[in-house]
């Protein structure tokens, strides 16, 4: 089957989501998601367009942002090669770490773009990792509040200024906008899914796991398994895919 056409932006704003191969965690570290900002400052300057606002979470990654000079595709191509190489020489592992073909939608009006902001923004207290906005470390929320140069606010506070902004922040929304596909339920949280995968393998990353060999990786598949780790869950921690899983289980 071909695959669908992406929508175009006439204002040329986009919002994007950047997912891990197999649902694979992206960041492992602290060193990880700042690399990743520093890819997204040094690609502005080569790629000169905007960006309005993101965030990175453990497997995914939200990005409002404008192009300019270069087609979005040439854009998130530049930032994934930039971040890819360098992550693939810290982890020392080979291939793909983004999937293939990114989501976005088109962001056309103002109404829609601020709530594409706010969304981005409360995605990790939706996802329980903090208990405020202002608490997640990995957002633009903290560029809009201090003092920073990465993101393009202009734009924004000339359609709000900053206090009412962080009311509009603290609204509780359910936005529907660019998702992650998470219908899946997980049968433990990550955190309990990371131990149990400690436990048994003494891997503390998806890459660390990767570089096992076969006969290992199935055999603490199979723990994982049993241990209440889902099909899915196993195939992003441990950085497989889920065919893989489902083999090393039958």
């Amino acid at each position: 089957m071909p695959r669908q056409a992406r929508r175009k932006s006439e204002s040329g704003i986009y919002h994007v989501l950047l997912r891990g191969i197999n649902q694979q965690q992206i960041f492992e570290d602290t060193e990880d998601y700042e690399k990743f900002l520093q890819v997204l400052k040094d690609c502005k300057a080569i790629s000169e367009y905007k960006l309005f606002a993101y965030c990175l979470m453990g497997n995914h990654i939200h990005l409002l942002i404008k192009e300019e000079k270069e087609p979005l595709e040439q854009i998130i191509k530049r930032i994934a090669t930039r971040f890819v190489y360098w992550y693939n020489v810290k982890y020392q592992r080979i291939g793909h770490l983004f999937q293939d073909r990114f989501k976005s939608e088109p962001v056309e009006n103002d109404e829609y773009f601020m709530t594409v902001i706010r969304y981005i923004h409360q995605n990790p207290l939706k996802a329980g990792l903090c208990k405020n906005i202002s608490s997640y470390k990995f957002s633009s929320y903290h560029d809009f509040v201090d003092d920073s140069d990465l993101v393009d606010k202009d734009f924004v506070f000339e359609l709000i200024p900053l206090e009412v902004f962080k009311r509009f922040h603290n609204e509780i929304q359910n936005d529907n906008c660019l998702e992650i596909d998470n219908r899946n339920k997980i049968r433990v949280t990550d955190e309990q899914a990371r131990k149990i995968i400690y436990k048994y393998s003494k891997c503390s990353s998806a890459a660390e796991f990767q570089n096992l060999n076969s006969d290992l990786k199935e055999k603490f598949i199979k723990k994982f398994y049993k241990n209440g780790i889902s099909i899915r869950q196993i195939a992003r921690l441990c950085g497989q895919s889920k065919g893989m899983v489902e083999r090393c289980l039958n």
